[in-house]
């Protein structure tokens, strides 16, 4: 195994991304990303992203569990483009088998000579440190994640300094995810045109789609990006249960972003642009398909609880929000509310959406924005279904979060 020097390697790299978005985060888009491949005076780090936990997605833990060897390369690549002193690969705490297979590789790569003093024989010292998480989702965010590797509580900081200046220790560190820096030693082989070769322009590439649901053949696949979303599920699910017809919604990109209904879905193709169009995301293209026989409210306040639980609290919008959103999704559930809550809810994401210090505000109101979009109707007769039950409530504006019942407690 032989080093390129690194301007080489940030030249093919960069080549691949002018017009791509796919060597991504789910928020954090490598094309505009200011800690790529930077160069700096003070010793600097990369910082790899596998603490993943966002609901429905299992595209890094394949890598880790069936490919490590590649994901180590891809440090070694981009470590010494960008002149790094070391890489740290964060892994989320449940990932037992996956983080000691990721330790054997790193272990080979270092008996090999691949790592360590005078790598590959080329005289760049590179030192890659595996370190296990607690299992907090909020440690997927840059910042947490810093803070959680240098021992300290999980919780996003303030920004500015950025990572890029000050980061791990201190340092200049890049931040970036496990299938970003594992597809580099590919793009190195095959080149950045290869690359490019895949999907529309400004959506190149090829990207992990985490398939789950209400599909026939559940399944991680790695496939090119601006695939038609019907195809993508026909082709390698074996369709949805109970055929096309019977399907109700997706969420196409991972628990965070809002979903589409089966109309879309017919038209929808999986890129970063046409996914905004459409008023959601791609985000880790977690693709979670939900039939006809799924109660969806229910669906996206189970999402709702597990954001109001990983919220660190340290912003109000976030640790009050996610409790109200969650209190009255479960009565929407039911049907024990008012019409006027539904506008109220709606009101309360965009209350909590931008206004934390960190993306997990976001991410827990636009699935609530995606529900009411998309199902208001159902939800009016969920409550006017219960109202038409308890003719005692009907007519009646919702003041209290819970009716009192029987002997009033």
């Amino acid at each position: 195994m032989r080093l390129k020097s690194p301007d080489s390697v940030a030249a093919v790299v960069l080549a691949s991304l002018p017009d791509s978005n796919t060597l991504s985060c789910p928020r954090f888009p490598t094309e505009g990303n200011p800690n790529s491949l930077l160069t700096f005076n003070r010793p600097n780090y990369l910082v790899i992203n596998a603490d993943e936990s966002e609901p429905g997605t299992c595209k890094d833990r394949e890598i880790l569990r069936h490919d490590p060897h590649k994901l180590v390369e891809g440090a070694l690549i981009v470590g010494s483009a960008m002149k790094a002193k070391a890489a740290y690969i964060y892994v989320r705490g449940e990932f037992w088998v996956e983080m000691n297979q990721l330790q054997r590789a790193v272990d080979e790569a270092y008996a090999k000579g691949f790592l360590g003093k005078n790598a590959c024989g080329s005289g760049y010292d590179f030192d890659v440190y595996v370190h296990s998480g607690a299992g907090a989702y909020i440690c997927g965010e840059e910042s947490a994640l810093i803070e959680s590797l240098e021992g300290k509580p999980g919780r996003p900081r303030l920004k500015p300094p950025f990572p890029a200046n000050a980061g791990v220790f201190g340092c200049p560190t890049t931040v970036t995810n496990v299938e970003t820096v594992a597809v580099v030693p590919t793009i190195m082989r095959r080149g950045a045109s290869w690359f490019e070769s895949f999907g529309r322009p400004k959506n190149a590439g090829t990207k992990l789609f985490c398939i789950s649901g209400h599909v026939n053949n559940p399944i991680t696949v790695e496939e090119e990006m601006s695939i038609p979303l019907r195809e993508l599920i026909d082709r390698h699910c074996g369709g949805v249960i109970g055929g096309w017809d019977n399907l109700k919604a997706i969420i196409p990109g991972g628990s965070s972003v809002p979903m589409l209904v089966k109309k879309q879905c017919e038209e929808a193709i999986m890129d970063f642009d046409d996914l905004k169009e459409r008023r959601s995301g791609l985000g880790t293209a977690a693709v979670i398909v939900m039939n006809n026989q799924t109660d969806v409210i229910d669906a996206i306040l189970r999402l709702a609880k597990f954001y109001k639980h990983e919220s660190c609290g340290q912003c109000t919008p976030c640790r009050e929000g996610t409790g109200w959103m969650v209190d009255m999704l479960e009565r929407m559930k039911l049907g024990n509310a008012d019409f006027a809550e539904i506008d109220m809810l709606e009101e309360l994401s965009y209350q909590i959406e931008g206004h934390t210090i960190c993306a997990l505000g976001d991410a827990a109101a636009w699935p609530v924005q995606g529900l009411i979009r998309s199902v208001r109707p159902e939800i009016e007769d969920r409550i006017d279904s219960y109202k038409a039950e308890h003719p005692e409530f009907s007519g009646e504006r919702k003041k209290v979060s819970y009716k009192p019942h029987g002997d009033g407690h």
